[in-house]
């Protein structure tokens, strides 16, 4: 337990003010994508106020709690976010004209299309170059954290606080995989949570993993450029496997044949902590909001994923749900594969 002094609560609490009131008054530059075919009420403003305080509670009585150190709350590469910032403002036109004229395709015209499937052709979020470019990747933790008021990194760090029970069980090394590992600021917040593991990072896109190499160098990650649908990794590789934000940007086949390459490298009695987007079946309050983002943002595949349970995925697969929990607009489900 690490009781959390008052200044840094103090700190803590204005920096996220000072983001999301920022970054509210921004969200003025995304009207012209948003049709938004439902116009949230007043009580579904009020649910997902409650939700947002919910996240930053939590993400204090982690700290108290010991499943990660209080520093985590400020790594935030201010900085650095401030410095692309003319860049992402000088996309919002782009990704504005792109959306009215429905352009979903519009990918970099010198990468070879054919070694990605088909799902992964697209420009999720209306974002320039989708996932296949460097400018892509350098641009993207601050669009997210422009998306979701900045709470991408909070909402991410939720996925420590099981892993940190899993390693207070059988002390010692661990080792970790992170799907779908994008720009590595999961697998960064792991490795200054937990810097006893070792950690192992895919993902589909060559431009992002070399982004997360720059951020994870000289700590004790490997990184992969591969298909999660058919993991480069002999059975029962890892103790425990991670996902953030991937399943809601998979078809409905891909997202189970993700699960199983997971169940199949997973060791038995191994982790498992997926984290997504909310879902109808455990958060109906977030409708609204879920649905507009869905329609709005170029995510083809959000409204099915919406009505299929992450939770029932897993159990598909034959692993035993431990807990499922709210994260904001996301949810944790954590699991464990058979002994």
């Amino acid at each position: 337990m690490s009781e959390i002094l008052p200044l840094t609560r103090v700190a803590y609490q204005a920096q996220q003010a000072a983001l999301r009131w920022s970054l509210v008054a921004a969200h003025y530059g995304l009207r012209p994508l948003l049709r938004h075919d439902r116009r949230p009420t007043e009580r579904d403003a009020r649910s997902l106020r409650r939700r947002l305080n919910q996240l930053f509670a939590q993400d204090l009585a982690n700290v108290e709690a010991g499943a990660y150190p209080a520093e985590l709350l400020f790594q935030l590469p201010v900085r650095e976010y401030l410095w692309s910032l003319p860049e992402l403002v000088a996309e919002l036109p782009r990704m504005a004209w792109r959306a009215k004229r429905g352009a979903v395709r519009e990918l970099p015209p010198d990468v070879d299309l054919g070694l990605y499937p088909d799902y992964f052709r697209r420009n999720f979020h209306w974002q320039t170059d989708g996932y296949l470019s460097a400018r892509s990747a350098k641009l993207y933790d601050l669009g997210v954290e422009f998306l979701f008021l900045g709470t991408a990194d909070v909402m991410r760090r939720q996925v420590l606080p099981p892993l940190t029970r899993f390693s207070r069980e059988a002390p010692g090394p661990k080792r970790v995989l992170d799907v779908a590992a994008g720009t590595g600021r999961t697998l960064y917040q792991m490795t200054l949570a937990m810097p006893e593991h070792t950690y192992t990072g895919v993902d589909l896109s060559p431009y992002y993993i070399a982004r997360a190499e720059e951020l994870l160098a000289g700590r004790n990650v490997s990184l992969v450029v591969d298909n999660a649908e058919r993991l480069p990794f002999p059975d029962a590789s890892f103790d425990a496997i991670s996902s953030v934000f991937l399943f809601h940007e998979l078809p409905r086949r891909a997202r189970r044949n993700v699960l199983a390459e997971m169940r199949r490298t997973l060791a038995p009695g191994g982790l498992l902590v997926l984290e997504d987007s909310a879902q109808l079946n455990d958060a109906p309050e977030l409708e609204t909001f879920l649905v507009n983002f869905g329609r709005d943002m170029n995510e083809p595949f959000f409204l099915d994923y919406l009505g299929d349970s992450m939770e029932g995925l897993a159990e598909e697969q034959g692993l035993r749900v431990e807990r499922v929990e709210p994260s904001f607009l996301s949810k944790v489900v954590v699991a464990r594969a058979p002994l």
